[in-house]
């Protein structure tokens, strides 16, 4: 018993110290080179600056007229209406899968988790949106992005749904709600806690998306945060400190809200899969 223990704790410890070299090593050298003179950061040394530079993240924000202000709020917008579009989108397309038996349910949801593993068509899409003539709009990057992260959505919500008992909407039934009523005034505000944990699995996700708006939405005026990154580097390419400040600027929201909502994430997989 007394060993068992013993290599529990050693697993626990090891746990930490490759947490500490995996995530905490590169971060703690990101910070110290982004508070450093130019001349410092460009030797990539990981010691502690002589002195801080905090007009660093400054410069970073006035850089390019601004465009790291810009590339926040696209950033945001694109963020939001892309939870709050699946949020609503994927839980009825959840409680209909859910709620009925019957083979086209059957292949309509395995067509949808097929998209777990299946990447996106960029040129196809790239046409198609052309020829809607919405390519290098919001409005296509918001349909892209809950078009993509759609089947992860379906398949918490349908565990989660499953623990709901169909007697709750008997009883809306008998009391008059039509099947709209039902869900959303009985079902719907029963979903908060796997909803939490969309809010930010996929607000993190869409926040921190580099590959889908650098092929879909392109342009100096449509950049968001991780497409900073992409013009800076070579912009800004002999310039260490300011390449690690606006990397640890872009990182630190989405890490913060990580941080803090680490439990509710938790929870409400562990919901969703044991109530499932």
């Amino acid at each position: 018993m007394k060993k068992k223990k013993r290599l529990l704790v050693l697993g626990d410890i090891l746990g930490v110290l490759v947490t500490i070299v995996i995530f905490l090593v590169p971060f703690y050298f990101m910070l110290v080179q982004s508070l450093k003179s130019k001349a410092e950061a460009n030797k990539l040394s990981i010691s502690w600056p002589s002195e801080l530079h905090f007009e660093n993240y400054i410069e970073v924000f006035k850089h390019g007229n601004y465009q790291l202000v810009t590339a926040f709020k696209n950033s945001g917008i694109l963020t939001f209406f892309t939870v709050l579009g699946l949020l609503v989108t994927a839980a009825m397309a959840a409680y209909v899968i859910q709620r009925r038996r019957d083979k086209l349910m059957t292949g309509i949801q395995s067509m949808i988790m097929l998209g777990l593993m299946i990447p996106a068509a960029i040129l196809p899409t790239i046409n198609l949106l052309q020829s809607m003539h919405i390519y290098k709009t919001m409005f296509s990057m918001v349909m892209i992005e809950i078009a993509l992260q759609t089947p992860f959505a379906i398949m918490l919500y349908r565990g989660y749904m499953a623990s709901i008992p169909r007697e709750l909407e008997e009883a809306a039934r008998i009391d008059g709600c039509s099947k709209w009523q039902i869900f959303w005034k009985v079902i719907f505000p029963l979903l908060k806690p796997i909803q939490a944990t969309l809010i930010i699995l996929v607000g993190v996700q869409t926040f921190n998306d580099f590959t889908n708006p650098l092929y879909f939405l392109p342009g100096s005026e449509n950049t968001t945060v991780q497409l900073t990154l992409y013009s800076y580097q070579g912009q800004l390419a002999s310039s260490f400190n300011l390449l690690f400040a606006d990397i640890i600027v872009i990182t630190l929201p989405m890490l913060v809200l990580f941080v803090i909502f680490n439990k509710k994430i938790v929870d409400g997989m562990v919901a969703g899969s044991v109530k499932g």
